[in-house]
């Protein structure tokens, strides 16, 4: 099955590579087949345990074989054109990451495999699954959302190989990153529309210390202070009731969602009497009351960007582009 010969110019892992992706494509090994040990191969064709170790990496990175401790190795997949593999980390799921997702895998193209993972905002789940991926991909990108001390988990893995997305902390610096700039992208969108917001006696912003970044509150109110501006942060909308004159900052769409439905039911005119500005621009917002007022990062940039950095493995840190879009409701 394995085929080794000198002086043919393809090194002898490479050969080793070659000889199992044949196997495969000729139906001579299936997935679940058991493959000959690393000692085997060695002994077999006098080659040192780094040549075939080399060997079943690259193929384990590609997801073409899997090592089971105490057994051996396996026959993963019969999909030998895989030549990279990703591990994608989100916090979760949710149409503008679904658009960073999609500009990613167009910008990777074809012969690279991403797996999609989700941690929801669990520590105990973004550190099993990490762990339990370790040595399974050629890339790692993940999303930390706010967790403190994620480098205690991130740094088990090679840092040329590992990629921050969307928020960078200080303990995260060694890495490579494209990310928000969240307190001054917060700041600067307020600023740009001033010549509305004044119209408004208070600003609230709605502000779930658990899932929402904190350069978002500082730049939030650095911008009132400097601006001498009313303001409150909520954590829930659970026990609030809208009053003519204040202006809300939702970061996500369900309790934006409820905030103009709270609107309608206690007989607030959007724009008029309220005000609403979001955070990250989606199709929704373009269409729902008329249009919704967004401070948004791009994310099919961030997607594009991140697949270029992984193509020609560039190291560095991108701050992704950021930009107010005025709509009705303000």
């Amino acid at each position: 099955m394995i085929s080794i010969q000198n002086k043919i110019g393809i090194p002898k892992y490479k050969q080793i590579v070659n000889s199992i992706e044949e196997a495969i494509a000729s139906g001579v090994l299936k997935k679940g087949d058991q493959l000959p040990s690393i000692n085997k191969v060695k002994d077999a064709h006098s080659l040192s345990r780094d040549t075939v170790l080399m060997a079943f990496n690259e193929l384990k990175n590609r997801g073409i074989i899997q090592s089971v401790v105490g057994k051996g190795y396996y026959v993963a997949s019969e999909d030998i054109n895989v030549n990279q593999k990703v591990f994608l980390l989100f916090d979760e799921l949710n149409s503008f990451k679904e658009d960073l997702y999609n500009s990613f895998l167009e910008g990777l193209g074809e012969n690279i495999q991403v797996d999609i993972f989700f941690h929801h905002f669990n520590t105990t789940i973004f550190s099993k699954l990490i762990h339990d991926n370790i040595g399974a991909y050629n890339f790692y990108v993940i999303m930390p959302a706010n967790f403190n001390n994620s480098n205690a988990v991130i740094q088990n893995l090679p840092q040329e190989k590992v990629y921050i997305l969307d928020q960078i902390h200080d303990d995260l610096k060694p890495y490579s990153a494209i990310y928000q700039n969240f307190e001054k992208d917060i700041f600067n969108g307020l600023k740009k529309a001033l010549h509305l917001i004044e119209k408004y006696k208070k600003i609230i912003l709605l502000f779930p210390e658990d899932k929402q970044p904190q350069g978002m509150l500082r730049g939030f109110k650095l911008f009132c202070e400097a601006y001498k501006i009313d303001y409150s942060v909520i954590d829930s909308l659970k026990s609030n009731t809208p009053k003519p004159g204040e202006l809300y900052i939702i970061p996500d769409d369900k309790n934006l969602l409820r905030i103009i439905k709270s609107f309608k039911n206690n007989n607030l005119i959007l724009a008029k009497d309220v005000g609403v500005i979001s955070y990250n621009d989606t199709l929704l917002k373009e269409i729902v009351a008329d249009g919704i007022t967004t401070i948004s990062t791009d994310f099919n940039a961030m997607g594009k960007q991140l697949a270029s950095m992984i193509l020609n493995k560039k190291v560095g840190k991108i701050v992704n582009p950021n930009n107010l879009i005025l709509r009705n409701s303000l």
